[in-house]
């Protein structure tokens, strides 16, 4: 018998439908018509075990306890899941074959790979062991992935890399929580506080926003514009950029403070003559956007709809579980494979019947572009999130999940538009032994932006003033008009909102203070993976450390408390990206479980001694109020169980 073992439930249906006729049902288990059979994971059936397991003394929260570090590590069987891993104990055992079906990502593999272990299935019966990788619930899809099964042993590093990245939050959050929680009961302080490697520098950026925010003071800087005039009596405009004498009476972002500079410079170039010193036109090509990952998806549905980072994936795992409408959600990848371009047609064709609005443009799409996204080079254990091609009456779908489908569907269908081309113009003139650039952007082709709506210029001063520029060439002249002073004020950072955490989750580089490490997280890895940033968001509010003003986060005086009285390596992005980067190098082989887990094991207990040498007197009133519902995201239906590892 060969034995499939699913993540979920409703993967094995998909797997089993595929199957051979005729079916039947057993407990937590189908039976199909060649004699295999295909059962199911509900998420997580095993967990790490709670520190007592090791040491009855370690019920008691001690310092002198930590830190807790396992000599042998421990699984437990989850309450809730104790009857179905019975079921599978019993059909591993008969099974002559096993097909690990579990997600197509780090924490799927490790998932079912540990059920496994926990079997002791040894021999040649484990190393025979398959691998299915399941983007799409969809029979075809099913059925293709199931003639492309490869050896579950190509996927050691990324277990390893999950099972690291498993013991690794367990050992920090465990020890580091109990430390400053013990610490905030010496200053009166009720509350557990947690402690995460990556939940709490990422409370950390909403402190440091927050404090940011109430520390700004406004301050007035001013601009120069040159209004000039051709020959020909053509108008346009042209910007001051100051010169290295100027840097006296300029911030550290080169703004110009000092108005009298600004009005002297105005009064010398009015009337004056301007002399062209460059001019250039240059056409450009925007290719379409990549199709979404998960994180791109959930930034983009913050934007426009406002929602939380779990309530685009919890509509995400819906469209692709129940209504099978997008493939597989929980994606760090934003290409597809060459082999999908073939399926064009009738994914096209599907999204357009479910989604009425894009009715027009799939019509217009041409079908013989293949852009950049189908690359098979970019992709490891998923691709990008897509429509599917099943057809279905969208009026059964919720107004969240036709807009999330609605979304994937533009970004894909796009691929089959041609780029966006524009002329960028600029010229470069000297006005009264002053230097001044006038810009502008005309667009040639709409291209694929015309599925989208029109964006507005950034800098209303000066490029939404030009909406082209006179052909002048290097010598010509023209006039200044006049010269105008613009005054302007210096604008605090905005709060945090759901898409903007996110992006600052996912482009973490921008706040990471090691500039080596800067410069190797800054395009690849963030704070988190795919599928843990929107629980982590949703953590903090239920931690209380976290809450929310209309659409804006702010952190609360107990987040505040706790960052304050944390060491700058715990409550910063530098630690937890580092440590993102090497799990990711385990998984490409590049790197090991011990390499990573021994320098870990060190900092672990220098923070532990760090810990005691100061109290955290910012949590001494703070209160602690009873836990609400609806603190976080507005909706909090679960679809998949992950660690309980404080992350």
């Amino acid at each position: 018998m060969r034995l499939y073992i699913a993540e979920k439930p409703s993967l094995g249906r998909a797997i089993a439908d595929v199957l051979p006729k005729p079916h039947r049902k057993g407990e937590g288990c189908i039976y199909v018509g060649n004699g295999d059979c295909v059962s199911w994971c509900v998420g997580h059936l095993l967990e790490q075990a709670e520190p007592d397991a090791y040491d009855a003394a370690f019920k008691q929260w001690r310092l002198e306890h930590l830190p807790i570090v396992p000599a042998q590590w421990q699984l437990k069987a989850k309450a809730s899941a104790r009857k179905q891993l019975a079921v599978l104990r019993k059909l591993v055992q008969a099974a002559d074959e096993l097909v690990h079906a579990g997600d197509p990502d780090r924490e799927g593999q490790l998932l079912v790979d540990q059920v496994i272990a926990h079997f002791k299935v040894r021999g040649s019966k484990r190393d025979s062991i398959q691998r299915c990788l399941i983007s799409d619930l969809n029979p075809a899809a099913v059925q293709r992935a199931l003639k492309q099964l490869r050896n579950n042993k190509e996927f050691v590093p990324l277990s390893t890399s999950a099972l690291a990245r498993s013991r690794a939050d367990w050992l920090y959050g465990i020890n580091m929580t109990r430390a400053y929680t013990l610490l905030g009961r010496k200053v009166g302080y009720r509350g557990v506080l947690s402690v995460g490697r990556v939940q709490t520098p990422v409370l950390g950026l909403v402190v440091r926003r927050d404090e940011e925010i109430d520390n700004f003071v406004a301050k007035p800087f001013y601009q120069v514009m040159a209004h000039l005039v051709t020959n020909a009596g053509e108008h346009f405009t042209a910007k001051w950029q100051p010169s290295e004498a100027c840097q006296p009476w300029q911030d550290e972002e080169g703004r110009v403070l000092s108005k009298a500079l600004a009005d002297n410079v105005a009064a010398r170039i009015t009337g004056q003559p301007a002399l062209v010193t460059a001019s250039q036109r240059k056409l450009k090509k925007q290719p379409p956007p990549l199709p979404y990952n998960l994180s791109s998806l959930q930034i983009d549905a913050g934007k426009r709809f406002s929602m939380s980072a779990k309530q685009v994936l919890d509509t995400c795992q819906s469209l692709y579980e129940r209504h099978k409408l997008l493939t597989y959600p929980r994606s760090d990848c934003r290409y597809l494979p060459v082999e999908h371009w073939a399926e064009r047609n009738t994914v096209i064709d599907a999204l357009a019947s479910n989604c009425p609005p894009l009715n027009a443009a799939a019509a217009a799409a041409d079908r013989a572009l293949k852009s950049k996204a189908w690359d098979d080079k970019r992709i490891e254990a998923h691709h990008a999130i897509i429509p599917t091609a099943r057809k279905m009456d969208s009026a059964r779908l919720s107004k969240a999940e036709r807009d999330i489908y609605e979304l994937v569907a533009r970004q894909y269908l796009v691929q089959f538009y041609p780029p966006h081309e524009y002329q960028d113009s600029q010229i470069d003139l000297e006005i009264g032994g002053g230097r001044f650039i006038a810009k502008a952007r005309v667009t040639i082709s709409p291209g694929w932006q015309q599925l989208f709506p029109p964006r507005q210029a950034k800098d209303k001063s000066e490029s939404a003033s030009n909406t082209q520029l006179p052909k002048l060439k290097t010598g010509d002249t023209c006039r200044c008009e006049k010269g105008e002073v613009v005054a302007k004020q210096t604008t605090p950072p905005k709060p945090f909102d759901d898409a903007s955490l996110l992006a600052a989750m996912t482009g973490i580089a921008r706040y990471v203070q090691d500039p080596e490490l800067r410069k190797i997280l800054k395009d690849t890895d963030g704070l988190g993976t795919e599928a843990t940033r929107a629980g982590i968001i949703e953590l903090l509010f239920s931690r209380q450390f976290l809450q929310r003003s209309g659409k804006q986060i702010h952190a609360t005086a107990a987040g505040k408390g706790l960052i304050h009285s944390l060491p700058v390596i715990a409550a910063t992005p530098d630690m937890t990206a580092r440590w993102e980067t090497e799990l990711n190098a385990i998984s490409q082989r590049q790197s090991s479980y011990d390499h990573f887990m021994q320098p870990l094991l060190a900092s672990l207990q220098q923070l532990i001694e760090q810990s005691q040498a100061t109290l955290p007197q910012g949590l001494q009133d703070v209160k602690v109020s009873k836990p609400r519902r609806g603190t976080g995201a507005k909706t909090r239906r679960k679809t998949r169980s992950r660690p309980k590892a404080k992350a």
